[in-house]
């Protein structure tokens, strides 16, 4: 087992936890980051608010350009972390564990169940932080499956 994770520290730091568990060191994989924001990185909340411009209710969503300059548009973080994925889930082991964030997941949900990039455009899972998503592939058929997305039993309670 290799737990794969973002190099950012907010997810580094659960991850050398998890691998501590298991023994081993985790694989440190930058295209696991979260989607960049560009200039609005660091900057409080309320700067990116006054000049996000949201994607189409229809139509184009994915090279949307959301108006901070800088920013990554929803297709370049997903071909990044679709490419992470697909390596990934190259690896011979029967259990993977990925430690990313909460924007990522949509990204890393799609690509396990082979979503199309450029079907992704609607697609949105919010988990909270610290949560277990847990992804299966069956041994018989191999389709794949969400079993649970963003389970916080595992958490103290005062931490959900």
């Amino acid at each position: 087992m290799e737990p794969f994770s973002s190099d950012l520290q907010r997810t580094l730091r659960t991850a050398e936890e998890v691998a501590e568990r298991f023994g081993v060191k985790p694989v440190l994989d930058r295209r696991l980051r979260e989607k960049s924001c560009g200039e609005a990185g660091g900057r409080p909340q309320e700067w990116p608010d006054r000049r996000y411009v949201p994607p189409p209710a229809v139509g184009e969503r994915m090279n949307h350009d959301e108006g901070v300059t800088g920013a990554e548009t929803k297709a370049v973080c997903a071909q990044r972390i679709h490419a992470a994925m697909n390596e990934i889930l190259q690896s011979p082991c029967a259990h993977q564990i990925i430690v990313t964030h909460g924007g990522s997941l949509t990204f890393v949900v799609a690509s396990w169940i082979r979503m199309p990039i450029e079907s992704a455009g609607y697609a949105g899972s919010r988990a909270p932080s610290g949560s277990i998503t847990t992804l299966r592939e069956d041994d018989f058929f191999h389709n794949r499956q969400v079993v649970s997305l963003g389970d916080t039993r595992h958490l103290p309670r005062s931490g959900r």
